[in-house]
């Protein structure tokens, strides 16, 4: 009983201070959205600069630590929308792998194109 007792007075307490940290976080931003995988890598990579140039100074303002509390948000939504498209590259991928064991020739050809597409996209 008495480690009932216990744990339910620890999960209270770690649900009061999670509580309290919530109320202490800045205000949340949506971030710019990456419906496509091009507007992901441009975000990305737009992204990462205006990080760079502020994490590159000496020092940081409360508004500059504002700035890059905002662009965290942007970069999450790229790395989400990367993620997802890395996931369907190794789809067809696999297919063109498969597909080339069989000497299955649309199969091959039609996950070549959309993997290439979408892997072009990543490094151009």
């Amino acid at each position: 009983m008495k480690k009932l007792l216990f744990t339910a007075l620890c999960f209270g307490l770690l649900g009061t201070a999670a509580n309290a940290e919530e109320q202490e976080r800045p205000d949340h931003f949506e971030g710019e959205a990456a419906v496509t995988l091009g507007e992901a890598v441009a975000n990305f990579s737009e992204t990462n600069q205006q990080l760079a140039e502020l994490l590159a100074q000496d020092e940081l303002s409360d508004a500059e630590f504002g700035t890059i509390h905002e662009l965290t948000y942007t970069l999450e939504n790229a790395l989400a929308k990367i993620d997802e498209e890395l996931d369907a590259m190794a789809v067809d991928l696999e297919e063109v792998h498969l597909g080339s064991e069989t000497m299955d020739a649309e199969r091959v050809h039609t996950h070549g194109s959309a993997y290439l597409e979408a892997a072009r996209t990543l490094i151009e």
